[in-house]
């Protein structure tokens, strides 16, 4: 309405609803967990299962005992199911060994005019120091080490190249992992080594639960190895013509081939992991549960980290309460996502699974039953997983197709393809049962497979929040909403600032009402409930109310039989 003086005149007013709204956060799916090598304590996001494969590893690694079928299958299965980013934190023992470094001399080979590399992980690619034999395999060497290659040193230009290969590779046929062309140990150039390849150590700090660049001027470009050192090089010299040249083009590396040794750092049990139903051992293939513990803490940090679903496969409540309470804590602290808990290990029973599902009580966690056989894609043999490995996957499948308000679960939305088997073919009381005790039940049909059915939370009171969809749909709400109000931090209270708050809540709320997710809303923030002493208090209030859809999750039919001419219900 037009405010109007007291004199006859023209009242021009600015209605601005223009406004534009903040895009609402898709993050992706996170997973704690070991892997067969990569960056460690440094979560790293992943968008394809190559692109898992490239940075940690697949599943198996022949010839040690390392495996990591867990970590591997789970990220697997999410990028089939449609699975667009993953956040992958990899967990290893407190045993392994730091990463190994690799010394290559320059010119005339002496200590005191050396190039020093260091591997990015712990682990995996530092399994063997040489020798080479006359084709340039690593001895003893397998596909998952690395190797170094000095190539193309020029004294005159003082460059030379470094080429990172397979640890098993041949020199008649390489396999070529990187390559950095015509680096220079003079700092004063571009392509001084230390810029092109980088020479920071990124560390993980337990007191502030942060990740640290303690050392290092340069950024990371390898994805295998950083400059530890360089040749402390003397001044520039005179050649036998009597021109000046610097020390760095004297000292160089020799083209040839090189190895990272150390120590290999295997702490993991010999026996294999690959067992079959009788013999399943444990699930943390090796690490305990403590091994996880900073990986847990760092992914606490919502500002550094977003994802909408978090899963450590390996880890249960019954066996390392610890670590799933940090999870949880985390979790509910952070507000933005929902916790895949496995509640016990291959082994335990129905009852043992709703025993220690009984010890949680949250809307932000959910948990399923039984554990699933699926086959390995990189060795083809068959393995049992615990279900949050699988899990993931169903929700990415079902925001693809759906909305994060949709039920992850049933016929259309909750198939689980990968999955040949579950370990137990619930019956109708045991899927009752799991349902009465907040367990998620994975069940067998004929001609559909292995279905997820159910979308319980943990929380044991019953309201709205018992479910998942209504979890995962306010979850979306305060994530969007809350950036909307973030931008009004500082504004002054008064109409034009509600105004604009509610012109770009008001149809964003209208959106999921249109697309199923809400049956209805209101959202107040005026004089109501911005009275004159909460302004006074600079605060700004607003209200929402919302209604979300609830599922059908038990249907009734009554087939009722009339006899003939009887008329038909009105």
């Amino acid at each position: 309405m037009a405010n109007f003086t007291s004199s006859p005149g023209v009242s021009l007013n600015e209605i601005d609803k223009s406004f534009i709204s903040p895009t609402p956060i898709k993050a992706g799916a996170a997973i704690i967990g070991p892997t067969v090598k990569g960056p460690v304590e440094l979560p790293t996001v992943v968008t394809s299962y190559s692109d898992f494969k490239d940075k940690f590893g697949g599943s198996f690694v022949s010839g040690s005992n390392t495996f990591s079928y867990l970590t591997s299958l789970s990220a697997y299965n999410y990028f089939v199911e449609g699975g667009e980013s993953l956040l992958v934190s990899r967990v290893v023992s407190g045993s392994f060994t730091a990463a190994s470094s690799s010394t290559i001399f320059a010119g005339t080979p002496s200590t005191t005019s050396s190039v020093v590399f260091e591997t990015l992980s712990k682990g995996i690619i530092n399994i063997n120091s040489g020798p080479f034999d006359s084709d340039g395999v690593l001895t003893n060497g397998s596909e998952d080490n690395i190797k170094y290659e000095i190539a193309g040193s020029n004294l005159d230009t003082g460059t030379f190249n470094v080429i990172i290969r397979q640890g098993n590779d041949k020199n008649s046929d390489k396999i070529i992992l990187e390559t950095f062309n015509k680096v220079s140990l003079d700092p004063n150039q571009s392509n001084f080594i230390s810029k092109v390849i980088g020479d920071q150590v990124v560390e993980y700090d337990s007191s502030t639960n942060q990740i640290d660049i303690t050392s290092g001027d340069f950024p990371n470009a390898s994805r295998y190895i950083r400059v530890k050192s360089i040749p402390n090089l003397t001044p520039d010299y005179f050649d036998n013509a009597g021109l000046a040249k610097p020390a760095s083009k004297l000292f160089i590396p020799a083209n040839g081939t090189g190895s990272f040794g150390g120590a290999f750092g295997d702490v993991l049990p010999g026996a294999s992991f690959y067992k079959e139903i009788a013999t399943i051992g444990e699930q943390t293939q090796g690490l305990v549960g403590t091994d996880y513990d900073n990986m847990i803490n760092l992914l606490g940090n919502v500002n550094e980290f977003q994802f909408n679903v978090l899963t450590t496969p390996g880890l249960n409540n019954g066996s390392h309460t610890s670590q799933i309470s940090s999870i949880i804590d985390n979790t509910i602290q952070r507000g933005d996502n929902i916790f895949v808990m496995d509640t016990v290990r291959y082994s335990s029973t129905l009852a043992n699974a709703l025993a220690q599902a009984a010890t949680r009580n949250t809307s932000y966690v959910a948990t399923y039953f039984p554990w699933l056989r699926v086959q390995d894609p990189e060795t083809g043999k068959l393995v049992f997983v615990p279900p949050s490995t699988m899990i993931p996957g169903v929700y990415a499948h079902n925001d693809k197709v759906a909305n994060t308000w949709n039920a992850p679960a049933g016929i259309s939305r909750g198939g689980l393809s990968t999955v040949l088997q579950a370990k137990l073919k619930l019956t109708e009381a045991n899927k009752a049962s799991l349902y009465d005790g907040n367990i998620n039940p994975i069940a067998t049909f004929p001609k559909k497979g292995v279905v997820v059915f159910g979308q319980k939370t943990l929380q044991k009171g019953a309201s709205a929040l018992d479910r998942i969809n209504v979890r995962r749909l306010l979850i979306e709400l305060k994530e969007y909403i809350g950036q909307v109000a973030d931008t009004l931090v500082f504004e002054n209270n008064t109409i034009t600032t509600r105004n604009k708050f509610l012109s770009t809540v008001t149809p964003f709320l209208e959106n999921i009402q249109q697309n199923g997710g809400l049956y209805a809303f209101k959202v107040i923030m005026d004089d109501t409930n911005n009275t004159d002493d909460v302004i006074d208090r600079n605060q700004l209030v607003g209200n929402i109310y919302i209604q979300p859809t609830k599922t059908a999750e038990f249907i009734s039919l009554d087939f009722i039989v009339l006899p003939t001419g009887a008329e038909f219900p009105a």
